[in-house]
């Protein structure tokens, strides 16, 4: 497989009046097209702000990143949204719903910004019901249980077929059994349809679903550790 992900000696520098404060220090590291990863750390190790510069919402202080081929660095602003809606698609911890918008009609609203604007509704009704949620096209999400949100919000980053889903935290407000459910979606997206999927957590039990874990701490890439394939047992996609 061929990289999907390639950044080096990526250093990112925040200036608060005089303070300056590194939350990254010179990252290198690399993610194969089909992968899927988990992006370790405690809070304010720089996993969040590493996630931000892999998804192009952020860009570094130094060093570089390319992105399927592409040195990101040398795009402007709307090349970066472009990239942002066409290749990668978000998952958030608290699903980012709009609460008085049917689940179908989340579903289409990234649609509503790329290029290919055709067969809206029957793209996003596809989409929820490769998550399972075919039966609450209409429901909203004050109508929908915290899981059921996520899979909308999961469905939502499926609609434009992006080349890669990050997820950040994705399983954080949920319960146990339920953040199970969540993650064998994901597996199974990565397993069948070769998305790549990077998992920004915090948490042991979520980042051993990947096959691959990259620990962050204090700025720094600490260990880059291989998983073995996991199958969840009980768990329903």
């Amino acid at each position: 497989m061929s990289d999907m992900i390639s950044v080096r000696n990526l250093s990112k520098v925040y200036r608060m009046g005089d303070v300056e404060v590194h939350a990254l220090r010179g990252v290198s590291l690399s993610i194969r097209a089909g992968e899927m990863v988990a992006i370790m750390g405690p809070s304010g190790s720089g996993k969040s702000t590493l996630m931000n510069i892999i998804g192009c919402l952020d860009q570094p202080s130094s060093g570089d990143y390319e992105l399927d081929g592409v040195n990101v660095g040398d795009l402007d602003d709307n090349q970066l949204a472009a990239i942002r809606n066409q290749k990668i698609g978000f998952v958030f911890q608290q699903y980012m719903l709009l609460q008085r918008t049917s689940a179908l009609r989340n579903v289409e609203l990234p649609m509503l910004y790329g290029s290919n604007r055709g067969n809206r509704r029957e793209r996003a009704k596809a989409a929820l019901e490769a998550v399972g949620m075919g039966e609450r096209l209409d429901h909203k999400p004050n109508e929908l249980s915290g899981g059921q949100q996520q899979r909308v919000a999961i469905a939502r980053a499926l609609v434009n077929e992006p080349r890669i889903i990050m997820a950040d935290e994705p399983t954080g407000a949920l319960d146990t059994r339920t953040g199970e459910e969540i993650m064998a979606i994901f597996q199974r997206l990565n397993r069948e349809q070769g998305i790549t999927v990077i998992l920004v957590t915090h948490e042991h039990d979520v980042a051993q679903h990947a096959q691959r874990i990259i620990s962050v701490r204090d700025g720094t890439v600490a260990a880059d550790d291989v998983v073995m394939d996991r199958i969840i047992a009980g768990a329903t996609p």
